[in-house]
């Protein structure tokens, strides 16, 4: 089950840039996702949360880095 779960997020981790790259070229979303606003969102949402938001958000990227 970890090996699925790691290689699902690989996958999505590689369709995240083509998604912003789409966006740019051609100004729509991708199967109805703006990822460019979700992302500023979320950044967003982690800047006005001050040292909390900051705590979170390295709790995220710790998920995303290799050990």
């Amino acid at each position: 089950v970890n090996g699925f779960v790691s290689s699902l997020v690989g996958v999505f981790m590689g369709l995240i840039p083509l998604t912003i790259l789409w966006f740019v070229l051609t100004g729509t979303s991708v199967l109805g996702f703006d990822v460019v606003a979700n992302i500023t969102t979320l950044l967003n949402t982690f800047l006005n949360g001050g040292f909390i938001g900051l705590v979170a958000l390295v709790l995220i990227a710790s998920f995303f880095t290799k050990k």
